[in-house]
C-alpha cells in the first residue's frame, strides 16, 4: 500500500500535505459499526463517551472503525497504541490535520496544529516562556491571586468547577498576560471564553447570532489586542508574563517570530491552558472531598513544608524552591488526571499506511486514542476506579507500561505547559489545605460531562470548613 507519503522524508513533507478520507470499502476490513444515516454514531458518542468506547471495544476489538461528526476514524485502544501515536517514532501521524476539523477556525497555527520540523522550531522558541526565571514569576503572581480568591470562601459552599474557571482565567490576566484584574482583563476573559465555547459549537460557520459569531468576534478583539501589545513589548524589552516572553521568543536563527504567529501560539496556550487546568483542579478537588484521609495526608505534607499557618492565622505562600518537595501533592494529581484525564481523547491523521493489532490502515485515515480508556483499563491499574495516589511512586510507574498514563499527551507534542499546570495545582492546593477542609454531600460530583473536555455536571458544590 505504498502512497506518495512513503516515498517522502516526513521533513520534506508540506506542512499541509493532504490525501483523501479512505472510503468505507478503504477500511472495510477493519470491524466496527457506521451507525445511523447521516448522523453515524454523534449521539451515541455524545451521551456517554467511555461507554460508547467501552461497548466499541467490547464487540469489536481494540482496533474499531467508527463514524461520527460526519466521517471515519479508527480508533487504536491500549497503552502500545498510545504510544505507536503519540510518540511517532515514524513521524507518519500529523496533529495538524487531526485537530484541524476541531480548532483550526478559531486557534490556527496552535502548537496542537503544526508538525514535524515547524512545530520543533516553534516550541523551542516558546519554551523560554518556562524557564526557571519566568516560573519563579508566574509562582508569586499564583500565590497572590489563589490567595486572595480562596480567602473569600471561608465557611462557604462554592460551586468550585464555575469558581476554579473564574479563577483560572483572572490569573491567566496576571501570569499570562501581566495585565491587573479590572475591566480590561473581563474584556479579554469575555472574548476568549467566546472562542473557547465557539470551538465545539454544533455550527460551524459564523452566521447571525450563533456561538461561532461571537467567537469570530472574539478572535478578531483578542488579535487587535495581542498584536498592540506584540510591538508594545517588543519596543519595552523585559516583562516576566508569559505574553512578554512569548513576544520576545526567538527561533534558532536568531530571528523572532512573526508578529500574527505570536499572536496565535499566545491565544491557543491560553485555550490549551484554561479549559484543562478548570477540569484537573476541580476533579482534584473533588477526590480529595470524597477522601479526607488524603485530604490529611496532603495537608500534612503542605504544612511541612510552608511551615503552616503565620501567627495570625494567614496560609503561608509555597515559594517556587519548595514546589518539588510536595511529592503527595503531585502523586495526588498525577492520580486525580488519571481517574478524569482532561484530554480523554486524542485525534490524529495517517500520513502513510501502517499496521497495527493485526490490520492495515490506509494513508488518509483519522485515527485516534484514548486516554481515558487506557486509564480505567484493568490491564494496567488494579482497581482502576479507585483513588490511590500511591500508584504514582517511583517503583510502580517503572514497572508500568510508559504509555498507560498520557494526560499531557506524548512524544513531540507532550504538552509545553505541563510544569506550569503542576505549579498551579500545587499553589492552589496550599492555600486551600493550610485553611481549610473540603467537604462534599453524598453524591455531589458524580455526573460528569464527558467531552469535550470533562466537568462536573452540578458544578460541584463544596464547603471549605475553616480549620
Amino acid at each position: 500500500m505504498a502512497t506518495l507519503a512513503q516515498h517522502q522524508p516526513a521533513a520534506a513533507r508540506p506542512q499541509h500535505w493532504t490525501q483523501g478520507n479512505p472510503s468505507l470499502e478503504d477500511l472495510s476490513h477493519i470491524p466496527g459499526d457506521d451507525g445511523l444515516p447521516i448522523v453515524g454514531n454523534t449521539f451515541r458518542m455524545l451521551a456517554d463517551p467511555p461507554a460508547f468506547i467501552r461497548k466499541m471495544v467490547a464487540t469489536h476489538g481494540r482496533v474499531y472503525r467508527n463514524r461520527a461528526f460526519g466521517g471515519r476514524v479508527v480508533s487504536l485502544i491500549g497503552a502500545d497504541a498510545n504510544e505507536l501515536v503519540l510518540f511517532d517514532r515514524n513521524k507518519i501521524f500529523s496533529s495538524e490535520q487531526g485537530w484541524g476539523p476541531i480548532l483550526d477556525k478559531l486557534f490556527p497555527r496552535g502548537l496542537m496544529l503544526m508538525d514535524f520540523d515547524h512545530h520543533r522550531v516553534d516550541r523551542r522558541a516558546l519554551s523560554i516562556a518556562f524557564k526557571p526565571g519566568p516560573m519563579r514569576h508566574y509562582t508569586g503572581a499564583l500565590n497572590r491571586g489563589i490567595s486572595e480568591r480562596v480567602e473569600q470562601w471561608n465557611n462557604a459552599t462554592v460551586e468550585s468547577y464555575p469558581a476554579i474557571k473564574q479563577l483560572t482565567l483572572d490569573l491567566a490576566a496576571d501570569s499570562f498576560i501581566g495585565i491587573p484584574w479590572g475591566p480590561e482583563a473581563d474584556e479579554i476573559n469575555r472574548a476568549f471564553v467566546d472562542m473557547v465555547q465557539a470551538s465545539v459549537a454544533p455550527v460551524r460557520q459564523p452566521l447571525p447570532f450563533t456561538q461561532m459569531r461571537r467567537g469570530v468576534k472574539g478572535r478578531s478583539y483578542l488579535i487587535d489586542f495581542f498584536t498592540k501589545e506584540t510591538a508594545r513589548r517588543r519596543a519595552e524589552g523585559g516583562g516576566q508574563d508569559m505574553f512578554s516572553q512569548f513576544a520576545n521568543a526567538t527561533r534558532d536563527d536568531g530571528e523572532l517570530l512573526p508578529v500574527d504567529e505570536v499572536v496565535d501560539h499566545m491565544n491557543f496556550l491560553m485555550m490549551a491552558a484554561h479549559d484543562t487546568i478548570t477540569s484537573s483542579a476541580t476533579s482534584l478537588i473533588w477526590l480529595l472531598a470524597k477522601n479526607p484521609g488524603w485530604q490529611d495526608t496532603l495537608r500534612d505534607e503542605v504544612i511541612s513544608v510552608t511551615g503552616g499557618p503565620d501567627g495570625q492565622g494567614r496560609a503561608r505562600d509555597v515559594k517556587y524552591d519548595e514546589l518539588g518537595q510536595l511529592d503527595m501533592v503531585e502523586m495526588a494529581f498525577k492520580e486525580a488526571l488519571r481517574v478524569v484525564p482532561p484530554v480523554p481523547s486524542i485525534p490524529r491523521r495517517a500520513l502513510e499506511s501502517f499496521e497495527f493489532g493485526g490490520y492495515e490502515i490506509p494513508a488518509g485515515t483519522p485515527v485516534g486514542v484514548s486516554p481515558h480508556f487506557v486509564h480505567h483499563d484493568e490491564k494496567y491499574w488494579d482497581e482502576p476506579e479507585k483513588f490511590d495516589p500511591l500508584r504514582f511512586m517511583p517503583d510502580k510507574v517503572k514497572a508500568r507500561h510508559k504509555y498507560a498514563w498520557v494526560p499531557f499527551g506524548g512524544g513531540a507534542h507532550m504538552c509545553l505547559g505541563l510544569h506550569f499546570a503542576y505549579m498551579q495545582v500545587k499553589v492552589l492546593m496550599a492555600q486551600i489545605l493550610q485553611r481549610y477542609r473540603i467537604e462534599i454531600d453524598e453524591g455531589v460530583g458524580e455526573d460528569w460531562q464527558a467531552w469535550p473536555i470533562p466537568k462536573p455536571r452540578d458544578g460541584l458544590p463544596v464547603t471549605f470548613k475553616p480549620l
